[in-house]
């Protein structure tokens, strides 16, 4: 049996932070959503099926894989389709896998005990067919509710990314609640310590990543955040369609800016149908992030 690299985990692969840092030092800091909703789908000419999803998919993974740092594909698009959709997802992940390229399925689980150990298993397991680089998690039955995917994820070199300060107006109402111990506050601190504690590399580049929204403006500052110490990655979606620049994000992120993975879907996906459109808006974004 060969010996692990160093620094790598008991699945013999570097930690999820050390590969997406070194992922967006050679391609940059972009991450694509793959998002397939009906009416990019009809825009492409493609019908609201297994066999469309899967076109739309691979052609997105194609014109994309040697440009982004991530694939985010968006899990409820697929999962409105059955079991058909989810072949699709797997497939998809093993593509992008094979394609060498990190993957994120934002399938924003959360619950506890056994079923939260569950969807752990479904989505950071070796061996399972939907496990992705990492996944997004909902912390809000608590933070400590997520720990069988945070100890899963550390064991086998994979990532999560848990919701932390979203920009939809009602999230608001449950993140910034507390003041100076606002719930975000909460589990910016959480994700801290867990990085803390799972030293991936001599970097700091942890596998405990958060998701704040790129146009969350100032909220950042006025609930007392420190992303920056967090050290984790940020993914920050809403660039483009949603109305966020790379100029926001630099003002939003301040001294965080290095640890964000700005995220882009409907603004790269409307390149389509073909994938030399996809990659031109993709290679636009990315020159925009860079500039």
């Amino acid at each position: 049996m060969s010996e692990a690299p160093a620094g790598a985990t008991a699945a013999g692969r570097a930690p999820f932070g050390e590969r997406l840092a070194a992922a967006t030092a050679a391609r940059g800091p972009l991450c694509v959503g793959v998002d397939p909703h009906p009416s990019l789908l009809a825009a492409w000419g493609l019908a609201d099926d297994a066999d469309g999803l899967r076109r739309f998919s691979l052609t997105v993974l194609e014109a994309v894989a040697d440009v982004a740092a991530a694939l985010k594909p968006q899990v409820a698009l697929y999962e409105r389709h059955g079991s058909a959709g989810l072949a699709v997802l797997e497939e998809l992940l093993a593509a992008a896998r094979d394609a060498g390229m990190l993957t994120i399925a934002d399938a924003k689980r959360g619950d506890i005990g056994s079923t939260m150990a569950a969807y752990a298993d479904a989505w950071l397991r070796d061996g399972s067919p939907l496990a992705a680089d990492s996944v997004t998690l909902s912390p809000y039955l608590g933070f400590e509710s997520l720990r069988p995917a945070l100890d899963l994820a550390a064991e086998t070199g994979r990532g999560v990314f848990v919701l932390a300060l979203t920009s939809n107006p009602e999230g608001a109402s449950v993140q910034h609640v507390g003041g100076d111990a606002s719930v975000a506050r909460r589990i910016v601190d959480a994700a801290a310590a867990e990085n803390r504690r799972y030293a991936g590399s001599p970097e700091g580049h942890g596998s405990v990543g958060l998701v704040v929204g790129a146009t969350v403006g100032g909220a950042v500052d006025a609930l007392g955040l420190d992303l920056a110490a967090m050290a984790g990655p940020i993914l920050a979606p809403g660039l483009g369609a949603q109305g966020a620049t790379p100029a926001d994000l630099r003002t939003t992120f301040g001294a965080a800016y290095g640890q964000v993975l700005g995220t882009s879907s409907r603004d790269i996906l409307t390149g389509g149908p073909t994938a030399a459109g996809v990659r031109e808006r993709a290679e636009r974004t990315l020159a925009e992030l860079a500039g």
